[in-house]
């Protein structure tokens, strides 16, 4: 599987004085690659903002938000609980990047807990990203998985996004609807889940049966790969069962994305979800 489009990396604020950081933090605190921030993040827009509201798992800091903003969240049915700056939309513009899409609405949130394997007890479809880079085809991703069910999204914690504003905007409310787990070796996380009974299947364009020929269990983990590269060896290996999606037309191969939804729309068909 590939991806269409470039990492990038993104910073959350513009360290202005008087920004939403704390005291002493003219810029965001220093992220490491994969991992939660290790300083507040910025989520902006409002399903996203909507769902972080909605997450119990979410520490909430402060909102800034223009007064029309604020009533759109308040019509939707969301109790505003931490204190609110009224702004207007040219100062929300100067706390984000020039093409991210506020919609008057900026919330200040600490970063998400770091989920392990050990939260997934009770899974039955997980989907899993090896080094998935792109935090665009990251949050599409998230958001698909919601939309068809999925328990958990796996990430490594090494080249892949961070939680950071543009992951959370790409995903529209999914980051804060779906377990995203990350860790340190996929190949190791794949040999875990599979001792806990789950088959693991990695998608991959020479798998030697369609995903539609391939048998699933009751527990199922989905892995695809990225940016030219696929499922690394060393993950195939460990997953034991490869699967290739097929298609009709003359265009062979799919974006990460898109190979996403069709594998857990394929699997869920046959796990009978």
């Amino acid at each position: 599987m590939t991806e269409n489009t470039k990492s990038s990396r993104f910073k959350s604020g513009r360290g202005k004085p008087g920004g939403p950081f704390r005291k002493g933090a003219g810029k965001p605190a220093p992220r490491r690659p994969g991992l939660p921030p290790e300083g507040p993040v910025l989520l902006y827009g409002l399903h996203t903002v909507e769902a972080a509201f909605a997450n119990k798992d979410r520490k909430r800091l402060k909102l800034f938000a223009t007064e029309n903003a604020q009533r759109r969240l308040e019509e939707r049915g969301v109790t505003i609980d931490v204190p609110v700056e009224n702004m207007m939309p040219r100062a929300l513009d100067r706390m984000v990047t020039r093409d991210a899409v506020h919609q008057g609405m900026i919330l200040e949130a600490d970063p998400l807990p770091a989920y392990g394997a050990e939260h997934l007890r009770g899974a039955r479809l997980i989907l899993a990203l090896d080094q998935v880079t792109d935090p665009h085809n990251v949050g599409a991703i998230l958001r698909s998985a919601v939309a068809l069910d999925a328990d958990a999204v796996v990430t490594t914690e090494r080249h892949a996004p961070e939680e950071g504003s543009v992951l959370a905007k790409s995903a529209s409310g999914a980051l804060d609807m779906i377990k995203h787990v990350r860790v340190k070796n996929m190949a190791r996380f794949v040999a875990e889940m599979q001792d806990e009974g789950f088959s693991c299947v990695a998608l991959d364009s020479d798998g030697p049966a369609s995903l539609e020929e391939t048998p699933f269990t009751e527990r199922t983990v989905l892995v695809l790969g990225s940016e030219g590269k696929g499922v690394r060896q060393g993950v195939r290996e460990a997953c034991g069962l490869t699967a290739r999606l097929d298609m009709p037309g003359e265009i062979r191969s799919l974006n990460v994305s898109n190979a996403a939804v069709l594998s857990l729309y394929v699997a869920r068909m046959k796990m009978g979800l």
